[in-house]
């Protein structure tokens, strides 16, 4: 792999195992966003885990170009193991209520919910980045950090009103 020439090699390598690592973290977020519009098609948890799904996928193209600009290779390893990482997840998921209910949407919103706030790290940190590295100045981190909170904000709202109904009512 060429490396690209904005920074010595240690802080490079960093830079690609980051963004690796959260490439990796959207491709399980997508498959779980889909697993969610599937399961719970035709109510607000479908709804938004659809629209989200569109959402976290252009976000996830915004950081594959990124990587390509800093001739940064994806890895495939990372992307096998969050797809494994996922299914595991999903299984348990299914494992702990297996009729779909509110316990799954729950446990299924709150994996959501972390994985949209490690995003939001990801644009924050690489934003406090690009103050030193002008090669990291090529997104609009402002616009992406807002967008990541109000897909957070989202989630929330579902996963609290799920919480209520598994945690209190026991649907």
């Amino acid at each position: 792999m060429r490396r690209a020439i904005y920074a010595p090699a240690m802080a490079h390598d960093h830079v690609a195992i980051y963004l690796n690592d959260h490439l990796a973290g959207a491709s399980g977020l997508l498959e779980m966003l889909e697993h969610i519009a599937a399961a719970y098609a035709g109510t607000d948890a479908g709804r938004v885990a659809k629209a989200l799904h569109v959402e976290v996928a252009e976000d996830r193209d915004e950081l594959e170009q990124l990587m390509a600009s800093l001739e940064i290779w994806q890895s495939l390893p990372r992307r096998a193991s969050a797809w494994v990482s996922e299914k595991l997840a999903w299984l348990k998921l299914r494992l702990d209520d297996k009729g779909g209910g509110q316990l799954h949407l729950l446990e299924a919103m709150e994996a959501v919910s972390i994985g949209i706030e490690g995003k939001r790290l990801l644009w924050v940190n690489l934003e406090s980045a690009s103050e030193r590295s002008p090669q990291l100045k090529q997104l609009d981190y402002t616009r992406l950090i807002a967008r990541a909170e109000d897909q957070r904000q989202r989630v929330e709202t579902l996963r609290r009103t799920a919480g209520v109904a598994a945690l209190v009512d026991g649907d």
